[in-house]
């Protein structure tokens, strides 16, 4: 099986994207691997700090490894926003195959100093993890949000990108374009093609856009087309998520059985991360 650098770089030369799912469950698992399969696409989980938290460390490398081995798929699993070097490492050495430090809130030298030594200790474990960094406001949390926070007119600089690869070594880079985390109730900004595709050519690594929820169709395919090899989907899943559960919850009062009640949440996020999957391959 390729290697997720060999699948990125598929994907450049492709003009596609893989698709980052992030889960916090079982189901959501299920769903996003059932879709994957249903298309035969790679796959990245993410899961957040709070997330493998929940999930357990662990037993989400368990997880998604036997889904790797008892399929032979490519399904592979992403450490989404660490924010210190310290839980980089445990990500790192639990086996991850790629972790982003998040260092959005610190100063450009600080988050340079922090990537650079979770990049050389990824380096020394010799184990194939990639690391991801972020530059630039893109705001957090995978929720709905009023109106778009302050800060989000603070996009990546070219320039930056480009200093900021040369002295930390890292495999990928999440810039600010016009993304949000999580999904604005009076519409998402539009991206900034222009500017993806500037900093593509001056960071000289696969870009990943992060705040794919609440972005339009339009917007991802020529996102894609002007440098975007990963796409991040996390709150339109969580919402889907709950206003199934809800809906089985009214539909079936009387049911008793987890697996059941759980039954429409899985083939939700299944139509949906198919859908998503369709559109960043050009497929359909």
């Amino acid at each position: 099986m390729k290697s997720l650098k060999e699948y990125i770089k598929e994907a450049e030369e492709k003009k596609v994207a893989i698709g980052h799912f992030n889960v916090a469950n079982l189901e959501m698992l299920w769903g996003t691997f059932n879709a994957a399969r249903s298309l035969d696409l790679p796959i990245i989980i993410g899961v957040s700090e709070s997330e493998r938290n929940f999930i357990g460390l662990n037993q989400i490398i368990a997880l998604v490894k036997s889904l790797r081995e008892e399929y032979d798929y490519p399904i592979f699993l992403n450490a989404d926003h660490h924010k210190s070097f310290e839980k980089v490492k445990e990500a790192i050495d639990a086996g991850f195959d790629a972790v982003i430090f998040d260092g959005v809130e610190l100063s450009f030298d600080e988050n340079i100093k922090i990537t650079k030594q979770c990049v050389e200790y990824a380096r020394k474990q010799n184990n194939g993890t990639l690391v991801e960094a972020e530059l630039g406001f893109i705001g957090s949390g995978s929720d709905i949000k009023d109106e778009i926070p302050d800060g989000a007119e603070l996009k990546t600089k070219p320039e930056e990108a480009k200093k900021f690869v040369e002295e930390t070594g890292i495999d990928l880079l999440a810039p600010s374009v016009g993304n949000i985390h999580g999904i604005i109730k009076t519409g998402n900004p539009k991206l900034d093609l222009n500017l993806i595709s500037e900093i593509r050519k001056s960071a000289g690594i696969p870009l990943v856009l992060h705040g794919g929820s609440g972005i339009s169709d339009e917007d991802f395919i020529k996102a894609i087309k002007v440098g975007i090899s990963i796409i991040h989907i996390s709150t339109e899943l969580r919402i889907a998520y709950k206003n199934a559960l809800k809906l089985s919850f009214q539909d079936n009062p009387e049911e008793l059985a987890p697996y059941k009640i759980l039954k429409p949440v899985v083939q939700i996020i299944q139509k949906i991360v198919e859908k998503r999957l369709k559109l960043f391959n050009n497929i359909g």
